[in-house]
C-alpha cells in the first residue's frame, strides 16, 4: 500500500494559522465553477502528500476555480491546485495552494478554512464556444482553454472534499473542506494547458502529463463548518479527529 512520505515539517512550513476549528458556514451564490483532472508525473507522487494520506495510481492533480460575486469578503476569484488522494478509504484533494485575487477573501479563507493562498491575479472567462482561464502569480502560473463545452446534467458533476494543512489550535493539522455545490448549469470539455508553472504554486514537482476532462458551470457555494481534522503524520484511520463544538 503506498503512503505519502512527505515530512510534516515541509508542510508546515507555510501553513496559514487558524485561531479557531468552530468556523461557520459561508455561503457563495450564484459562482461561476471550474474543475479539470489532470495525470502528473510519478516520479515524486508520494513525497508530494505525507504520510497521512496515499497517492492515486496514476498520479492525478486538479484545478479547482471559483468566480464568486458575492460573498462576507467581496468579490473574489480563487484557483486551487491538489493533489488528489484518499484519506484512508474517501477520496480527498490534498491542497498544494491556492490562488486568490481578493485580498479580503484571502485572509479570510486562510483564517477560517486554512486555505494557504497566495496573492495573485484570476481570470475566469466562460462562453458558449469556449472558456478560457488564467492565473498570474508573479508573471508566472497557468494558462488553459476549454473548448466547445457540451451541456451536461447538474448531477453528473462529482466533487471531492479537500484537507488543507493548517496550524490550529490543536497543533498541525490537516483540515477537512467541505464544500457543497447546488449546479444549476454544468459543461463537459477538455482542458488544454497553455502555460503551466508548478513553481508558481509552490510545487515544481507538479508536472501535468496527460489532461483529462473538464466541468464549468454556474452553482451556488456553501463551504461547511470544519468537522474533521487530521494528523499528518499517521494514517487517516488513527489520525483522525472529530472537530466539537468546543473547538
Amino acid at each position: 500500500m503506498l503512503i505519502g512520505t512527505g515530512s510534516a515539517e515541509e508542510f508546515e512550513s507555510e501553513a496559514p494559522w487558524m485561531d479557531s476549528l468552530s468556523t461557520e458556514g459561508v455561503d457563495l451564490p450564484n459562482a461561476i465553477f471550474l474543475q479539470a483532472l489532470f495525470e502528473i508525473d510519478s516520479a515524486d507522487m508520494c513525497a508530494m502528500l505525507p504520510p497521512a494520506l496515499h497517492p492515486t495510481l496514476p498520479p492525478v492533480a486538479s484545478l479547482s476555480v471559483f468566480d464568486v460575486p458575492e460573498s462576507p469578503w467581496g468579490q473574489f476569484r480563487l484557483a486551487q491546485l491538489r493533489i488528489q488522494c484518499r484519506s484512508g478509504l474517501r477520496p480527498r484533494g490534498f491542497l498544494v495552494s491556492a490562488v486568490v485575487d481578493g485580498d479580503r477573501a484571502r485572509r479570510g479563507l486562510a483564517a477560517g478554512f486554512g486555505f494557504r493562498g497566495r496573492s495573485g491575479a484570476v481570470s475566469l472567462e466562460r462562453g458558449y464556444d469556449a472558456v478560457r482561464l488564467e492565473v498570474d502569480v508573479g508573471g508566472r502560473g497557468l494558462k488553459g482553454v476549454m473548448r466547445a463545452p457540451m451541456r451536461i446534467g447538474e448531477s453528473d458533476v462529482q466533487f471531492v472534499s479537500s484537507l488543507h494543512p493548517a496550524s490550529t489550535p490543536r497543533g498541525f493539522r490537516l483540515v477537512q473542506v467541505d464544500t457543497r455545490f447546488d449546479v444549476q448549469r454544468a459543461e463537459r470539455a477538455r482542458l488544454t494547458l497553455e502555460g503551466f508553472d508548478g513553481e508558481a504554486w509552490g510545487e515544481g514537482r507538479v508536472i501535468p502529463t496527460a489532461l483529462l476532462p473538464g466541468v464549468v458551470g454556474v452553482a451556488d457555494l456553501s463551504l461547511d463548518p470544519i468537522r474533521f481534522v487530521c494528523r499528518p503524520d499517521v494514517l487517516a484511520f488513527e489520525g483522525t479527529e472529530s472537530v466539537g463544538s468546543s473547538d
